[in-house]
């Protein structure tokens, strides 16, 4: 199985591993979309209302994104750019929400 090209998600055998662009101090917590960078790689664009000090951003982009996903907080892992906007999270278990919400996303762009 492999995600569809332009996608922030990659699929691995572990798993997946998915490009995140936080926004901290959002007046709304929200999934926005999926965002292309001037490199033109893809990131679903994430909007928390934590600030970005002691992990605190951090903590709120994993607890949004596992409600959204039905996912146990453990089966989401940030692993590389906790203190950047652009992040990598590695993504285990059930990989089918993810990947219908990035669906759902690609379709209201189209």
């Amino acid at each position: 199985m492999t995600a569809p090209s332009g996608s922030p998600l990659r699929l691995d055998g572990s798993g997946a591993v998915l490009a995140v662009r936080l926004s901290p101090r959002a007046s709304r917590e929200r999934i926005e979309g999926i965002c292309i960078d001037a490199n033109g790689e893809a990131a679903l664009k994430v909007a928390v209302g934590a600030p970005p000090e002691d992990g605190k951003a951090n903590a709120a982009l994993l607890r949004l994104l596992a409600k959204e996903w039905k996912l146990a907080k453990s089966d989401i892992a940030i692993v590389q750019g906790a203190t950047d906007r652009r992040k990598l999270l590695r993504i285990t278990g059930d990989i089918a929400p993810v990947q219908r919400c990035l669906d759902h996303w690609r379709n209201q762009q189209s």
